[in-house]
């Protein structure tokens, strides 16, 4: 394993002209102090851990001091913010440090998160809370265990400086990894903007670096934007299998890789409702949870539109038709799976929407559900039953899914250890974040973190030291508020 500051970094994203990003030095944080160090991540960097606490690297990783190899930037974007166009966003308190080569040979850029003003900070202060930073530390390494493609995050470091949102709160900086932070959005301002040749020169950067198959195509754009929307329907498959929400899904925070992007206000769902919206601010419910799917692809239409100069009409339009299919099958595919059907029937759609139905109905809880099924002839169907209050209408459902499933040819402990692989026992339930919010803010103890992201590392497994993490919320669950604010 090799010290930080032994590592050789790389500016793939500064090679791009100016007009693209702004050099920003980081604003210090007073007397910085580490919370978490994410070792496995820096283990898949060939990273030592141990450098990253040291003093000089806590420093570098707050943003109080700036070593040569960082060459700190903050890039230029805008987006369509709950429908509505913003011409310039930007990263307002994110800075893209540089790139380093992960062991498995991808280049992984860093980004500091709540390192300071920028001049597109607009009218935030370019910091980020503890509270935000813990949040989006344990979920973006929630979903990488969950298998669902995510920016990672490899460390907090903390400051008693105080940083005001609803209440006094004290400032951290994540540091998050990606191997692209290049957003719809990073189209969107140059397009609106006239700046066509902008628009190719970005293009052939994601291109080059990230979709080089497609340099070979009769038309590498519209190659490029079907890999987008590619991953971005399966990506929206993911977060519906596990019953997350993501809770702003604006234009500005969507990835040209298809990752998971910019966690603010976002929810695991306890109590199933297809209509859950996880962010207070979202009083139009434009991103509830059944919204998702159709909200990437009016997302995908900005991100068509900016691309206009490059593509004809005709054939992104093309592309984007084939968006409802790519998603349908990504989904059925995925439910298919949670309920251990190995081959495909006429009605499997209706019986995993019936299931949907009752669960909505009864507010059954999402993932409980899906991993008690696994269990569901072997250990009969009263773990699941247990979890509707009107048995009767699961009874009915059970009666459908015992026939369904004489249809497959996979023995049951065969099906059922398939089913514990694909539904989750873990996950990062808004209770267990607060709980390690709680500690951290009143008590100072940092290990309830560390704590979770063990647990959240290997979320399939049984792990019977972390049983409390996959019982049912608590009934002050539903008391958590998650805002834009952080």
């Amino acid at each position: 394993m090799t010290p930080l500051f032994s590592v050789p970094f790389g500016q793939r994203f500064q090679t791009l002209p100016p007009a693209f990003y702004r050099p920003v030095a980081p604003t210090p944080l007073a007397d910085p102090y580490l919370v978490a160090i994410n070792a496995s991540l820096s283990a898949e960097l060939g990273i030592d851990p141990d450098s990253l606490r040291q003093p000089s690297a806590v420093a570098a990783l707050s943003g109080s001091a700036v070593p040569p190899m960082f060459r700190p930037v903050a890039a230029l974007y805008a987006g369509h913010q709950f429908g509505g166009y913003s011409s310039q966003l930007g990263d307002g308190r994110a800075l893209l440090l540089g790139d380093s080569v992960a062991l498995d040979g991808r280049v992984m850029e860093w980004q500091l998160k709540g390192a300071g003003l920028t001049p597109f900070s607009r009218m935030g202060d370019g910091r980020a809370v503890l509270r935000s930073s813990i949040r989006e530390y344990l979920c973006s390494e929630a979903m990488h265990g969950l298998g669902i493609p995510t920016t990672r995050a490899l460390a907090i470091m903390g400051a008693n400086e105080p940083v005001y949102r609803e209440t006094v709160e004290t400032a951290a900086v994540v540091t998050r990894l990606a191997e692209s932070f290049v957003r719809f959005g990073n189209f969107e301002v140059f397009y609106h903007r006239g700046q066509h040749d902008a628009v190719r020169q970005l293009a052939d950067y994601v291109i080059r670096h990230h979709y080089p198959e497609c340099a070979e195509a009769d038309n590498p754009y519209a190659a490029m934007f079907a890999q987008v929307v590619e991953r971005t329907a399966s990506l929206m498959a993911d977060w519906q299998s596990v019953g997350f929400c993501h809770g702003v899904m604006n234009t500005d925070n969507m990835s040209i890789l298809g990752l998971t992007l910019d966690y603010g206000p976002f929810g695991f769902i306890d109590g199933f409702d297809l209509a859950h919206v996880c962010n207070h601010s979202d009083y139009a419910g434009r991103y509830a949870y059944n919204q998702q799917p159709q909200v990437a692809f009016w997302n995908l239409h900005c991100l068509a539109s900016s691309l206009l100069p490059l593509v004809s009409e005709e054939r992104l339009l093309e592309v984007l038709n084939g968006y409802a299919a790519r998603y349908e099958t990504a989904y059925l595919t995925r439910l298919r799976a949670k309920l251990g059907l190995a081959e495909s029937q006429p009605g499997d759609a209706g019986l995993i929407e019936d299931l949907l139905r009752i669960m909505h109905a009864q507010r059954v809880d999402f993932t409980l559900l899906f991993r008690r099924l696994a269990g569901f002839d072997q250990a009969g169907q009263e773990p699941v039953r247990d979890l509707f209050v009107e048995r009767e209408a699961f009874d009915d459902w059970a009666e459908r899914y015992r026939a369904r499933l004489l249809l497959e040819s996979r023995p049951a402990a065969e099906r059922a250890a398939a089913m514990k692989r694909v539904n989750p026992k873990y996950v990062l339930r808004n209770h267990l974040a607060e709980l390690a919010i709680r500690c951290a803010q009143d008590d100072g103890d940092f290990s309830e973190i560390e704590r979770l992201r063990q647990c959240l590392e290997r979320p399939f497994d049984e792990q019977p030291h972390f049983e409390a993490y996959a019982a049912l919320p608590p009934d002050w669950a539903g008391d958590i508020c998650v805002s834009c604010s952080s």
